[in-house]
């Protein structure tokens, strides 16, 4: 009989769904990816066009967790505009430019404020749903960035805030499993991972120490938009011990709203690979444990 000092960590696997709320077909994504798919998990945008109808899709999925997506950028704020104008451009919208965003968040002290003000809204927004908060991320992960994350925290605490996802990607399982497919070798993954790997850790340490949950490994990073069959089942026979977080960017048709920002995502293949038998039956020949967020508990 194997010691239990030797036996392999289980392989547990988180399967989340973005952008609930942006759009209809979004969402009837989402919930045909749950409903008869791997899909555990999903993460709110609401501020989005469709947010209402999202909301009334989870109602009727109770196994369907569903998490908070904090929009900081590409999008429009809950708050009127002109309670945060140093967010927004003339539109009412935020900024495109992440870079640009995330020194103005950083720097100005008039601008954090207005930050945490619509972090606080977006919080509020989702605790009127009723539906319970599985976990918190955001839009383009701006997570990562030390304003953000703390405001998240800090806000985050009066509403239960319990995990928030850290996206670091591993990246010779990534290269393993897709490069082929993608056409992109180890070397761009690598310096993406390698580059964003202080903050992931400088993320994960200030959860760790205020008592909040996270997964170990996430994917979808390199491939985002391009999470079709042929991937998700390589990344099935490559899954590392611990928990991994598969994201996708679903949807059963195109419109506008994914026009606009991710014109060459294939979300209508995402979802194919979500309901696919293959990959279900993958990852139970696997041995792999299909969860949410709130799970990291047990």
């Amino acid at each position: 009989m194997a010691s239990p000092l030797l036996r392999a960590a289980p392989r547990r696997l988180i399967v989340t769904g973005d952008d609930f709320g942006l759009a209809l077909p979004v969402n009837e994504a989402v919930e045909l990816a749950h409903r008869d798919g791997i899909l555990t998990t999903t993460s709110l945008m609401v501020s989005g066009s469709a947010a209402a109808d999202a909301v009334e899709r989870a109602r009727r999925l109770p196994r369907l967790r569903v998490g908070l997506h904090v929009v900081l950028v590409e999008g429009r704020p809950v708050l009127p505009a002109e309670r945060v104008p140093d967010l927004v451009d003339a539109s009412g919208e935020f900024s495109c430019d992440f870079v640009r965003a995330g020194f103005r968040f950083f720097f100005l002290p008039a601008v954090r404020r207005q930050l945490v003000a619509e972090i606080r809204a977006q919080f509020e927004a989702f605790a009127k749903t009723g539906l319970t908060l599985d976990h918190v991320n955001a839009h383009n992960h701006m997570q990562l960035h030390p304003t953000v994350l703390s405001s998240i925290i800090s806000v985050g605490r009066d509403f239960g805030l319990a995990a928030v996802r850290v996206p670091y990607e591993p990246p010779i399982v990534s290269w393993r499993a897709s490069s082929r497919a993608a056409g992109r070798g180890l070397l761009p993954r690598a310096w993406g991972s390698l580059s964003l790997r202080p903050w992931t850790a400088l993320v994960r340490a200030r959860l760790g120490r205020a008592g909040i949950r996270c997964n170990d490994f996430v994917f979808g990073l390199h491939d985002s938009g391009a999470m079709d069959e042929s991937r998700v089942l390589a990344l099935a026979e490559r899954l590392p011990e611990g928990v991994s977080e598969l994201y996708f960017h679903v949807a059963t048709g195109r419109c506008p709203e994914l026009d606009r920002h991710t014109p060459g995502y294939r979300n209508e293949a995402e979802l194919a690979a979500l309901v696919s038998p293959r990959v279900a039956e993958a990852l139970e020949r696997r041995g792999v444990e299909l969860i949410a967020f709130a799970d990291l508990a047990k």
